[in-house]
């Protein structure tokens, strides 16, 4: 889906002064990094590592796992598109709602796809016959979350079936999730992560693969030289190196987050789907979310994720991730205002 996502930031002609869309964090301090990427930029005059060696053996020391377990991709979608290459024309079931690119991966290499609403429970998933199994934990685009001893559970019963558990917005929540360690018991376990969300970095295109030997062995004869770039490698080992700079307030943005919910959900005409995250689906019980979305932007400077083409969604359902209080207000605001007019 090249130009189905969230952040169509770079497409609008309207001036955006708060964007909802975008699943990152917003109040990450870029000030030290971008001096420092500012001293390594003759690093764009040759050629960067083939491999990310040197980021792949930061995260390798930073998780106690090997080398030889990581993969580094151009952004976490690289990675799903990878491994559906890998293992072209198998069986996969992906749990829905779900970030469409699992899905077009699996299409663009001839997978059998089975779609199983992630509303059902993980003990009585019925994967008989399945190759491969993708979930997002937490999930996007509703912010639902599995637990790490469910998931752990569900691989355990289902041998036969290899798990893809992208845990790109591992940081947006507090509970317990799937940990590298894991890795070491389950074979047919491939977490993927992403170094975009957290850090508010996505242009740079960061994610990686942690899997066992004989997934990342195979993933990376299909990985293609110097896909990833040596300003990206560099950004990413810098924030790697200086955790301090980038701690995000995670328990903080939660707090934002349940206020805005509550909020929300005094106007009777939304209904707010729960969620582990600090972002989460609305549904619309009057209108659509693409005219609340054109009117936000148009009126407001507001955008907003049209939800309708996820997977198992309607035109009513629209998806937002909290921003600043002062943000957060201006939107309830907003939305109160199209209410009225419409």
């Amino acid at each position: 889906m090249l130009f189905g996502h969230g952040d169509d930031f770079y497409s609008t002609q309207q001036q955006v002064t708060s964007n909802f869309s975008s699943n990152v964090w917003h109040g990450a301090n870029l000030e030290k990094l971008t001096a420092h990427l500012n001293t390594q930029f003759d690093r764009i005059t040759r050629y960067p590592e083939p491999d990310a060696g040197s980021l792949k053996r930061l995260l390798a020391r930073r998780y106690e796992i090997a080398e030889d377990n990581v993969v580094i991709t151009n952004g976490s979608v690289t990675a799903f598109y990878l491994l559906a290459q890998v293992w072209r024309e198998k069986k996969s079931a992906i749990l829905t709602p779900a970030f469409s690119e699992y899905e077009d991966a699996c299409h663009l290499h001839k997978h059998k796809i089975t779609f199983i609403p992630n509303s059902e429970d993980i003990p009585e998933l019925n994967l008989e016959g399945q190759d491969h199994c993708w979930i997002c934990n937490p999930n996007n685009p509703d912010g639902k979350l599995f637990s790490r001893t469910e998931l752990l559970n569900l691989i355990a019963a289902n041998r036969q079936t290899t798990f893809v558990i992208d845990q790109s917005y591992a940081a947006f929540t507090t509970e317990d999730i799937l940990k590298p360690s894991d890795l070491k018991a389950n074979k047919n376990l491939a977490l993927v992560h992403s170094i975009s969300k957290a850090y508010n970095v996505p242009g740079l295109r960061m994610g990686y693969i942690m899997a066992s030997t004989a997934i990342t062995k195979a993933v990376s004869k299909c990985l293609i030289p110097w896909s990833v770039n040596a300003l990206a490698i560099e950004a990413s080992k810098y924030i790697l190196i200086h955790p301090a700079q980038f701690t995000l307030p995670i328990r903080k943005w939660q707090r934002e987050t349940a206020e805005l919910i509550y909020q929300l959900n005094k106007l009777d005409e939304l209904e707010v789907i729960p969620s582990a995250t600090t972002f989460f689906l609305v549904r619309l019980k009057k209108g659509t979310a693409a005219g609340l979305k054109e009117y936000l932007l148009a009126n407001h400077g507001i955008l907003i994720r049209d939800a309708s083409n996820f997977h198992g969604l309607d035109e009513t359902y629209f998806r937002l991730c909290a921003q600043t209080p002062a943000e957060n207000q201006q939107l309830i605001d907003a939305i109160k205002e199209w209410m009225k007019e419409n």
